[in-house]
């Protein structure tokens, strides 16, 4: 059995202890096109190329940028042709539909874009072979082949019966609930097997010292952490496309950790909404701990060393798609049908996926509501749902789709005119409609309803809009008439809050949307002119390209500092993640402190100095007071005549002298140096800064005010300073409160002589020109006076406040300084232990070598240098 030593060995292994540049080739088996393909008309293509010089033989040519996507299905239609008797049955196309295509746009020219992904229909394996360099030479994409029972498991259950209904806010309350299935362990495995042969094709085609990696939805959340543990420096971006759910849902999946982690392992999480981004937020704060910050409009997580930068963007649609249909003669002569069929009549259009969170049999009450309501509409009011083929299967899939039309045939039985031929609803099956065709019903009809009761983005809204500014070909004579459009979306989607001009309703609200669908009708020209060109303006200046450009210039912008930090990749499995570090930062050994502390001479003195809650005694202990181990090695570490031992803590001096009373010879500075005693006969001496208490008054009833609406918080009174912790209140609910708080008082205190600063957990407000390094440097300073100069000082602390030590012993000239944070995070200390526990066991070796005790630490902290 390996010892927990070996292990963390094993564990922890630094790429820079093996710096080398690795610039993987593309395997032999993929052969690179000499040419991007093309078949969505871009920007790029439209505009001249300038003649450049050939480069000199000599010189070889730099190479491209390169974007490798990653997304479930490739953006590659796959035809079967059954022509081909000797070779692989299938042709293949670019799917110009593809977002992933079409965000190409987004980047420069010269820039290559690789795909990995699957393809839609199943390949026979004696056949991949041959259609992987197919689709490699022809269009740069990797095809990922799963086995038939992890596709399966993988795609069906996991992704679309589990992962995609709890996204969506659909718990699995029973098996016999339709639509999500509850949590199932095969399936689980079944995702991180698929996710591990994704990790797999993408390293053959990856240059990991200069590619970035760009990884779509929620099929491939743990791909982060298969590539991040390949190659630590890769440049890593997630998009989910999806809602992320709030943390009262999210925390029901059993892996929910894992999963969090995995995106934590990326550079750069983009989110459609703020109120996504918010809820991915609030669940790493509740489940991991993790603060976030915001910084000159960027927001970040801390992530071990690590800066986890958060995208707020929604996608954009394909401008020049969309105008290159409208600008089609096809188009034209389809309008033409569709005004002449629906003459006379408003046309209000719907296009949706088959799925249980459209919302379009409630759209569907809401049209007979419509109609119940207002009779005169009747006959002149028609609703067109397009209804784009299930993406899944399955039995909600088919009750859906009978719920569907039972509603559609009740509506056109009560409120239909069969001598007419009017029917209010026309269902149509948007699997045999093309995008020319769809584009067409969006340039006739008067308004758009969105009624999805949950939706990431939703972009049919953006093309309804774009389909009616028109064309001049699709106008003809009318091409200075004004546009017009309404929007009815539902305030559950991702495009609803970049749709200023839309009207939002709760799509729960029949009545609400029958009377929206009314306003619409009947709402003036000018208005929906108005309206439609707030969208317009909004959308073709936020397009797809838009969208790509912006996240790839964010994701550069996230890791310009992978070379400045030194990386461990640490843990085994879906727990490994990377801890960076600065250049000079590193674990403190045993040795080189022996060695120093043993040469201090006999005229010389030694300074230890150590931080209480969090350094001695974990964070999380419900006893505070000091173990009878820690006063032990204290103890031995003051008989020492030539070592000065303080605790330097934030704690009040009535507390610490309770709990040290049994160290007769230890120093203690309370309340972050405002009182300091030399030894337990010492009386305790405050610090020169003159202030008086009235500021109290002032603090302690807006703090008052806080502890009451915070359960679980409290404030600790201090002589010179007025504490808020809430290390018990709710992690999310507190840190936000503590933000509030922090803000009040600076704003009320804002003329008095004193500092609110916020820490681990708590709200503090003390008096100017107090804190721990004026403690250092007064130490010292006494120190020298008396002729006791130190040549050793040891500092440990692992929050904020110690901070100011570090910085201040840094500044000192002392021949051996050794400044030590707890835990492995940024600070200004050159070293670092990891808990509490190596604390005590540096302390006890400190105490050894005190007593003339060789070598005591085989077991400690040396063992992992030892092992070695």
């Amino acid at each position: 059995m390996l010892s927990q030593s070996c292990i963390e060995c094993l564990s922890l292994i630094s790429v820079d202890d093996f710096r080398v540049i690795n610039r993987r080739p593309t395997p032999a088996a993929i052969k690179l096109p000499s040419s991007p393909p093309s078949s969505v008309p871009t920007q790029h293509q439209q505009q001249q190329q300038q003649p450049r010089c050939p480069p000199s033989p000599a010189a070889a040519p730099p190479s491209p940028e390169r974007r490798v996507v990653v997304a479930n299905h490739l953006p590659i239609r796959a035809i079967p042709d059954p022509n081909k008797l000797s070779t692989a049955p299938w042709r293949f196309e670019l799917d110009e539909d593809s977002l992933y295509l079409q965000l190409r746009d987004g980047f420069s020219p010269e820039t290559e874009v690789w795909y990995v992904g699957c393809l839609k229909p199943e390949i026979d394996p004696k056949h991949q072979e041959e259609i992987s360099q197919t689709l490699a030479e022809n269009f740069r994409c990797v095809p990922v082949f799963l086995p038939p029972d992890v596709l399966n498991n993988f795609y069906h259950g996991f992704c679309k019966h589990y992962l995609w209904p709890l996204f969506h806010y659909m718990l699995p309350i029973s098996p016999a609930h339709g639509g999500a299935a509850r949590f199932d362990r095969r399936n689980w495995q079944a995702y991180v097997s698929a996710n591990k042969i994704f990790a797999q094709r993408v390293v053959e085609v990856l240059n990991p010292e200069e590619d970035s990696v760009w990884i779509h939805d929620y099929h491939l959340l743990l791909l982060p952490t298969f590539l991040r543990k390949k190659y630590h420096r890769v440049k890593l971006g997630f998009f989910l496309h999806s809602p992320f759910p709030s943390s009262e849902i999210y925390r029901t999946i059993p892996v929910r950790e894992e999963i969090l982690r995995a995106l934590l392992n990326c550079d750069l999480v983009g989110f459609h909404t703020f109120d996504y981004a918010r809820h991915f937020l609030s669940c790493c704060s509740r489940m991991l701990g993790l603060d976030y910050e915001s910084k000159r409009g960027y927001i970040g997580l801390e992530y071990f060393g690590r800066t986890v930068s958060i995208k707020i963007l929604p996608v954009g649609i394909h401008m020049g798609q969309l105008e290159s249909h409208l600008n089609g003669g096809e188009i034209v002569e389809k309008v033409k049908q569709l005004r002449d069929k629906y003459k006379g009549k408003t046309l209000i259009v719907g296009v949706d996926d088959l799925d249980i969170f459209k919302g379009i049999s409630l759209k569907f009450l809401a049209m007979g509501r419509l109609l119940e309501q207002n009779p005169d509409l009747r006959g002149r009011v028609v609703l067109v749902q397009i209804c784009n083929p299930a993406r899944s299967k399955g039995k909600d899939v088919r009750e859906v789709e009978d719920e569907i039309n039972s509603v559609a045939n009740s509506v056109n039985r009560r409120f239909g005119k069969a001598a007419e031929g009017y029917s209010p609803i026309v269902f149509i099956n948007g699997g045999a409609l093309t995008t020319m065709e769809k584009a067409a019903y969006y340039a006739v009809a008067e308004c758009c309803v969105v009624n999805c009761i949950r939706d990431g983005m939703n972009l049919v809204s953006y093309k309804y809009t774009v389909c009616r500014q028109g064309s001049p070909v699709l106008d003809g004579d009318k091409i200075e008439k004004k546009k017009k459009s309404v929007l009815i979306v539902s305030e559950f989607i991702g495009c609803s809050p970049s749709l200023s001009g839309a009207i939002r309703v709760n799509p729960w609200n029949i009545e609400a949307v029958a009377i929206a669908m009314s306003e619409a009708i009947t709402m003036k020209d000018d208005e929906k002119t108005m309206r439609h060109e707030k969208h317009y303006k909004y959308i073709s200046s936020h397009d797809v390209a838009y969208w790509a450009r912006s996240f790839d210039q964010d994701l550069e912008r996230a890791c310009r500092d992978h070379y400045n930090k030194r990386y461990w990749g640490v843990g085994f499995g879906l727990g490994f993640r990377i801890v960076a570090l600065g250049p000079s930062f590193r674990k403190l050994e045993i040795e080189p402190i022996l060695t120093a502390y043993r040469k201090t001479s006999s005229s010389s003195s030694r300074l230890v100095l150590l931080d209480y809650d969090g350094t001695m005694t974990p964070q999380a202990s419900v006893d505070k007071s000091p173990s009878d181990e820690v006063i032990a090695v204290l103890n031995r570490l003051c008989d020492d005549p030539r070592n000065v031992v303080f605790v330097v803590s934030g704690r009040g001096k009535e507390p610490l002298s309770k709990w040290f009373s049994r160290c007769p010879k230890l120093g203690i500075s309370a309340e972050h140096g405002y009182f300091t005693s030399w030894k337990r006969e010492s009386s305790w001496e405050a610090c020169h800064v003159v202030t008086d208490s009235d500021w109290k008054k002032i603090a302690e009833p807006v703090m008052e005010l806080y502890t009451e609406t915070t359960d679980g918080s409290f404030i600790e009174h201090k002589e010179s300073a007025l504490v808020w912790h809430y290390q018990e209140a709710d992690a999310h609910f507190g840190q936000s409160q503590a933000k509030e708080l922090l803000d009040h008082l600076e704003n009320v205190l804002a003329n008095e002589p004193v500092v609110v600063k916020r820490g681990q957990h708590i709200v503090e407000v003390k008096p100017q020109g107090v804190s721990k390094g004026i403690v250092v440097s007064n130490l010292i300073s006494t120190m020298q006076s008396e002729g006791k100069s130190p040549d050793f000082l040891l500092c440990i602390g692992d929050d904020r406040s110690d901070e100011d030590m570090f910085e201040s012993i840094a500044s000192q000239s002392i021949a051996e300084v050794f400044a030590c944070t707890v835990g492995q995070k940024p600070s200004m200390a050159k070293y670092y232990l990891d808990d509490t526990s190596e604390v005590i066991k540096l302390l006890q070796g400190l105490a050894n070598a005190s007593s003339g005790v060789e070598r005591p630490w085989n077991r400690g902290l040396c063992k992992e240098e030892d092992e070695r």
